[in-house]
C-alpha cells in the first residue's frame, strides 16, 4: 500500500515523457529532400549526376554541377523537366535520389516577374521525348540538360541564363574529356561549336540560390 503513490508517480512521469517524445517527433520538419521543398514553376535545380560522362563534364567545366532540369508544379506535386535518354520529366524527390550523395542546389531569378512561366512550361514541353544530344549539337534536333533550360527561358522570356561559348573555351585535357571527344568526334573535334554548361546557367548573376542540400 505504501509503495502505490511511488509506482503511480513513475507512471505520470513517463507518460508525460512519451506524450513529450511524440510531439517533438511530430513537429520535426521534413528532411530538405523532401518533395514538399517550398519550389515555384520554373525554378532550376542542379546536381552531379551519377552517369558515365559526369566526370568528363566536371574536368572540362570545373565545376560540380554536371545535370540541370527545370522545376513545374503539377497537381500538387513537383516535376523536373530534364534532357535524359529521351526527354522526359521525374519526381522530384526521385530526381534527387539520382544525384551524387542526393546534394542539389535550387536557383530562382531574383526578379521572378520577369518570367513568363506558361510560356516557359510550353517551351520546355516541346521538347519532351526529343533524344539526349549526345553531340551537344545547338539545334533542336536532340537536346543535352542545359540546352534545354537556356532555350526554355531564352525563347519564353527572352532570358539568357549565362553566355554561349565554343567547346574550345572548356578544358579538353582532362583523359575523360578525351575519351570522350575520340569516341563522339574522332579526328573532326568541332572545337568552334556553341555550348551552353550547367555550371554556365548556375554562375548567372540573375539567379539567386533558394535551397541546397
Amino acid at each position: 500500500m505504501g509503495r502505490r503513490p511511488v509506482t503511480f508517480f513513475f507512471t505520470i512521469i513517463l507518460g508525460l515523457a512519451a506524450a513529450l517524445s511524440t510531439a517533438a517527433f511530430a513537429e520535426t520538419p521534413p528532411p530538405s529532400h523532401s518533395p514538399d521543398i517550398p519550389v515555384r514553376d520554373g525554378d532550376i535545380i542542379f546536381h552531379r549526376s551519377l552517369t558515365q560522362q559526369a566526370a568528363a563534364i566536371a574536368a572540362a567545366t570545373h565545376s560540380e554541377f554536371t545535370h540541370m532540369g527545370v522545376i513545374f508544379i503539377e497537381d500538387g506535386k513537383p516535376y523536373v523537366y530534364e534532357a535524359v535518354q529521351p526527354v522526359g520529366k521525374a519526381p522530384l524527390d526521385e530526381w534527387i535520389k539520382r544525384g551524387d550523395k542526393e546534394h542539389y542546389v535550387i536557383k530562382r531569378l531574383k526578379d521572378p516577374s520577369k518570367l513568363d512561366t506558361v510560356a516557359l512550361k510550353k517551351e520546355v514541353t516541346t521538347m519532351l521525348g526529343k533524344n539526349y544530344d549526345w553531340l551537344f549539337e545547338w539545334s533542336d534536333d536532340s537536346i543535352y540538360c542545359s540546352e534545354l533550360v537556356w532555350k526554355g527561358y531564352e525563347r519564353a522570356s527572352g532570358i539568357k541564363l549565362g553566355e554561349l561559348r565554343t567547346l574550345k573555351d572548356l578544358d579538353l585535357s582532362h583523359a575523360a574529356v578525351q575519351k570522350i571527344l575520340k569516341e563522339r568526334y574522332g579526328d573532326k573535334v568541332p572545337y568552334e561549336m556553341e555550348v551552353i554548361c550547367p555550371c554556365d546557367v548556375f554562375s548567372s548573376t540573375l539567379l539567386e540560390t533558394v535551397e541546397t542540400k
